[in-house]
């Protein structure tokens, strides 16, 4: 446990974090644990929203064509629900490894994952270098 709980941290409102800090100091990790927390509650926010609108009742349009279209609809909302659930997901394991220390680094190599990635990415998991070579040996796998 990196004490990040008991340690009440207060980030400035326009903090960004810099490769010039130490990496995943207390305020990086408080920052990029409030940029998960923000991104959960932005997903559960469509999701309450998808699933009020999915139980308004059944479908009621007498043309089939209007039907159809509406049935549509409501598959392409129950498969992007679905994708919130399965980043939901993802987004608790990184709070988890902002938790026990461990966020920010590669799994495969322990190395630094990097500022860039975290940032358009603060759910990876691996180095960019380490996420080819898996998609790399995932492309030779699936060939065969």
């Amino acid at each position: 446990m990196t004490g990040i709980a008991t340690m009440m941290i207060t980030l400035p409102p326009d903090y960004r974090p810099a490769e010039t800090e130490e990496f995943m100091s207390p305020v990086q990790q408080e920052y990029f644990r409030q940029k998960l927390f923000r991104w959960r509650g932005e997903l559960l926010r469509e999701a309450d929203g998808t699933l009020a609108s999915l139980s308004e009742g059944g479908i009621l349009e007498a043309d089939i064509t209007d039907r159809a279209s509406v049935e549509t609809d409501r598959a392409l909302e129950l498969r992007t629900r679905d994708r919130a659930r399965k980043l939901i997901s993802k987004i608790n394991q990184a709070l988890q490894r902002v938790e026990n220390g461990s966020y920010g680094y590669c799994e495969e190599t322990g190395e630094p994952i990097g500022l860039r990635r975290l940032e358009a990415r603060p759910i990876a998991t691996m180095s960019i270098e380490a996420q080819e070579r898996h998609e790399r040996m995932e492309r030779v796998h699936r060939d065969d």
